[in-house]
């Protein structure tokens, strides 16, 4: 038998599996999974668990029967049942669990990423259980990451993973949907996640998805180009872990790609949170691009949105094409103040230099570089 050939593993769990029914958690198919997860640590393979549910854990304990559910019912509902959730967890399994609840807000900090990281190691050298949740109770639009498929590849990325294991109630990557698609044919191995693959889930990797098939595909490439391994399961079906344990192929398996980016500029490509834009003129964008360069304040022409010193901001060319995500030297009203002028100009028109750039080159990464 040959076994699992990776030593680190993110698996995610979404609500469907935790509570099937949507009215508080059940373990109809949780047991295979907790026995998935207790046969890994016996086979000296680590564990990350990334489990949605926690609403759908916590519904029947709040009678609210008019929909949509406002935000703060919902919230409500999900600090109910993730203490159920975790409750279920503790008792599925024979090793220490250990809850984080994390928001987005929380991965584009740097000091807060490494402190996850610091955090996810100990525990697992402790050999814990670490369980993640996006923070529903307290997170809101901007601070939420949105979805925990994408959430667990950013996790398998800071704990350096060798494989994201995704379980859906699905078999994998289909041509087309199977739900709806007779003539839907499934894929067993994607070498390279193209527009072509996107296509598939209906959709390109620059939607915005809150679920599905799109949301796996998005978090696949986020974690493929880090050099991990993605499975999408049927994590419905018992087989499906027990082909996993036995080194057997399941499920749609997408290859680790060549890692290019260094992980601060891949953390700033996926995980640092950019909502203003800097516009750039011609001569800055053929730099950018071609010469690996810095951004001068003197290639800057225009500013939307607020920013701070150190915030990540999108860097457009003057047809408004994302070209890279940067940390800035400067605040909005200073950049502002010296936008277009030479280096040598700033002491003069702000009072003091800070830095002699815009953006520096290695606090940017080009949106070519995204995979």
């Amino acid at each position: 038998m040959a076994g699992l050939r990776w030593k680190r593993i993110v698996i995610k769990v979404g609500s469907a599996l935790i509570a099937p029914a949507g009215k508080g958690c059940s373990t109809r198919y949780l047991l295979a999974i907790a026995r998935f997860i207790s046969e890994c640590k016996l086979q000296g393979t680590e564990v990350v668990l990334v489990s949605s549910g926690s609403v759908a854990a916590g519904r029947a304990a709040i009678a609210f029967s008019h929909q949509p559910l406002p935000i703060n019912v919902k919230q409500a509902m999900a600090a109910i049942g993730q203490s159920q959730m975790m409750m279920m967890w503790s008792q599925l399994l024979d090793w220490p669990c250990a809850q984080l609840l994390l928001t987005h807000d929380d991965f584009r900090d740097r000091k807060r990423y490494l402190n996850i990281d610091n955090t996810l190691r100990t525990l697992l050298s402790h050999q814990a259980l670490p369980i993640i949740n996006e923070n529903d109770t307290v997170a809101t639009a901007e601070l939420k990451v949105g979805d925990n498929d994408n959430l667990a590849a950013m996790v398998a990325i800071v704990v350096d993973a060798d494989a994201l294991i995704i379980c859906s109630d699905i078999n994998g990557l289909y041509t087309a949907n199977p739900r709806t698609e007779p003539t839907a044919a499934f894929i067993p191995q994607v070498d390279a996640i193209t527009p072509e693959i996107y296509a598939m889930a209906g959709g390109s990797h620059h939607a915005i998805g809150t679920g599905g098939m799109l949301t796996k595909l998005q978090a696949a490439a986020k974690a493929t180009t880090q050099g991990i391994d993605t499975l999408i399961i049927n994590g419905q079906q018992a087989s499906s872990f027990e082909a996993l344990l036995q080194g057997q192929p399941v499920g749609t398996l997408f290859c680790a790609q060549p890692v290019q980016l260094s992980a601060r500029k891949h953390w700033l490509l996926h995980s640092s949170k950019a909502s203003a834009t800097v516009t750039l003129d011609a001569g800055a964008v053929a730099a950018l691009l071609h010469k690996g360069a810095s951004l001068l304040v003197k290639g800057v022409v225009a500013l939307q949105g607020e920013f701070d010193k150190g915030d990540a901001i999108w860097l457009v060319d003057q047809q408004g094409q994302k070209l890279a995500k940067g940390v800035s030297q400067y605040s909005a009203p200073e950049l502002n103040k010296i936008k277009g002028v030479h280096s040598s100009e700033i002491s003069a028109l702000l009072g003091y230099c800070p830095s002699e750039v815009a953006v520096h080159r290695d606090d940017l990464v080009l949106m070519e570089q995204a995979g």
